[in-house]
């Protein structure tokens, strides 16, 4: 049955003729079906689904996204094309209050410059620096058609695509979805409608999300490709964060959908799918008994912010590359922890377009920034030893306090270390697709290397390595250490689950590379048996060989 907004949007519609002479009626139509929807939608929060397709926002870019001088000229300037007062597109009333600057050329569909200067302290305390012009030239390559690109088309395809099409000011997911609703075109669903079944088998596994044999990528399916979303709203609620800390349900809603839309879904593994299953394990881990009984509702929301948004907007590529390609985020942020202030970022400038925790106060919100920063940052690969050895010596010394909110925090962070590399430590048939998905993206880093004839990362080149080797000393040098310094912490049945399954996962690798490992060369042929004699035309004595050299 279709509600009365609806059935009134299909009788406004159906009286409509679309031709060139009733343009004057064609325009006030629109003016009046998108007042009527704004008006009806938000009054009735079960259709909220709907004001996101109708009032669809511009999309904006995270904090450390560089903008032309031209465009931050014109601060709390709006200037739009024609072609932008098609239905869908946002009202300028509203986007002259937000303090930014757009810039929208109908010539040009990828002329889109947004940005959200946001709180003008944390702009003086992250800096936009100018992009150089002596870049590497891969950097003309959008991130989000790296893998793509590289297998779907030819090189020369490739090389005669036009130039103007790449701009790594644009390198977000929702550039792609913006565009297509500027230019009128229907949003592709790349998956159909789900039914009643398939809604419902999800809410079943809902159920027994603090399994650890939570199987994500079946998840994923049920939810039409929306784990990351269903998942962590779900959560969310269950904990009751959502009243407890007022949150608006339409904001959160959008909140989560950006974000997911922000991971890149090309990426063979750092996607919206690692983000939900890492905030899987980290509920399973807020909810062990050390951590159970000690955490606040401050401490298990910033966690599972902090899980979904950890990779935010991942290119990728590791940090390496970003270095040595002379990548503009590299510059800004020194080298340090590249990835990780840039997934930091991108969260927090999410954070305030949606208004997510615009009514509390301003310190509380900044503070809370900070905080996530602080549990994001600490899933630095590099950066491991570091808090390896600061939670083995609190271990050692007996001194972790709960009821310290600094000590908390510091678990936190261990506890997101863990889940954001718990991979190995799940059964064998998901750790499995999650080794081939981290290597697959390995190797197609190596191999964008090998055509820009740069230096090939190590473990990126897929005629040196293979995904059992690789596995095998991430497990050793890395993940062992880590879960058995946690299982000290934790000494309980999910702690001995997970070191069991990296147990077991290591000899399968082990096995397998057994198997796929050449036949041993050949011994060495036995060498002839002595002579009996010496013989005069040689003068050999016994035991003696010719020298054929």
């Amino acid at each position: 049955m279709i509600s009365k907004p609806f059935s009134t949007i299909l009788q406004l519609s159906s009286r409509m003729v679309y031709s060139e002479s009733n343009f004057s009626h064609t325009r006030f139509f629109w003016r009046r079906l998108f007042s009527f929807t704004r008006r009806h939608v938000r009054e009735r929060s079960d259709h909220c689904w709907f004001l996101a397709h109708v009032c669809y926002q511009l999309p904006v870019l995270p904090l450390d996204r560089p903008v032309p001088k031209h465009v931050l000229s014109r601060r709390g300037a709006i200037s739009f094309s024609s072609s932008s007062s098609l239905f869908g597109a946002p009202d300028p009333r509203q986007l002259s209050q937000r303090r930014g600057a757009i810039s929208y050329d109908s010539s040009d569909q990828t002329a889109l410059y947004i940005r959200m200067l946001g709180d003008v302290r944390v702009r003086s305390q992250v800096g936009f620096e100018p992009e150089r012009r002596s870049s590497h030239p891969y950097l003309c390559i959008d991130f989000r058609n790296l893998h793509t690109r590289l297998g779907s088309k030819s090189e020369a395809a490739v090389d005669l695509a036009p130039e103007r099409r790449v701009r790594r000011l644009l390198s977000l997911q929702r550039y792609l979805h913006s565009s297509r609703l500027l230019r009128g075109a229907a949003p592709h669903l790349p998956l159909p409608i789900l039914d009643e079944d398939y809604t419902g088998q999800a809410r079943c596994m809902l159920e027994k999300v603090g399994n650890w044999n939570f199987d994500i990528f079946l998840f994923d399916r049920l939810t039409n490709g929306n784990s990351l979303i269903t998942l962590t709203f779900h959560l969310l609620d269950q904990y009751g964060l959502v009243e407890l800390f007022r949150l608006d349900v339409v904001r959160l809603w959008r909140f989560l959908v950006l974000v997911q839309e922000d991971y890149h879904p090309h990426n063979p593994y750092h996607n919206a799918v690692h983000a939900a299953d890492v905030t899987q394990a980290m509920y399973c881990y807020l909810r062990e008994p050390a951590l159970s009984k000690s955490l606040t509702s401050y401490d298990i929301l910033l966690g599972l912010l902090a899980a979904a948004t950890h990779d935010l907007d991942h290119p990728g590529v590791n940090q390496p590359f970003l270095i040595k390609t002379d990548h503009y985020l590299a510059s800004l942020y020194k080298n340090t922890s590249v990835l990780e202030n840039h997934h930091w970022k991108s969260a927090v400038g999410l954070l305030r377009e949606t208004g997510l925790f615009a009514h509390l106060p301003a310190e509380d919100g900044l503070s809370l920034e900070r905080d996530l920063g602080s549990l994001i940052l600490a899933t630095d690969i590099s950066r491991q030893n570091d808090y390896l050895s600061r939670f083995r010596l609190h271990l050692d010394q007996s001194n972790l306090c709960l009821s310290n909110a600094s000590h908390r925090h510091f678990v936190l962070q261990m506890a997101l270390k863990c889940a954001d590399i718990c991979n190995p430590c799940r059964p064998w048939e998901l750790s499995k697709q999650w080794s081939d998905k981290v290597t697959e993206e390995f190797f197609q880093q190596g191999d964008i290397e090998k055509k820009h004839k740069l230096e090939v990362s190590p473990l990126c080149d897929r005629a040196k390595n293979t995904v059992g080797n690789i596995q095998i000393g991430f497990m050793t040098y890395v993940a062992e250490p880590l879960f058995a310094e946690w299982s000290r912490f934790s000494d309980t049945r999910l702690s001995q689950t997970m070191l069991g399954h990296m147990g077991l996962n290591k000899a399968s690798w082990g096995s397998r590379e057994q198997n796929l490992s050449p036949d041993p060369p050949l011994p060495p042929p036995p060498p002839p048996p002595p002579l009996a004699q010496t013989s005069p035309k040689t003068n050999l004595r016994e035991g003696e060989y010719p020298d054929t050299s």
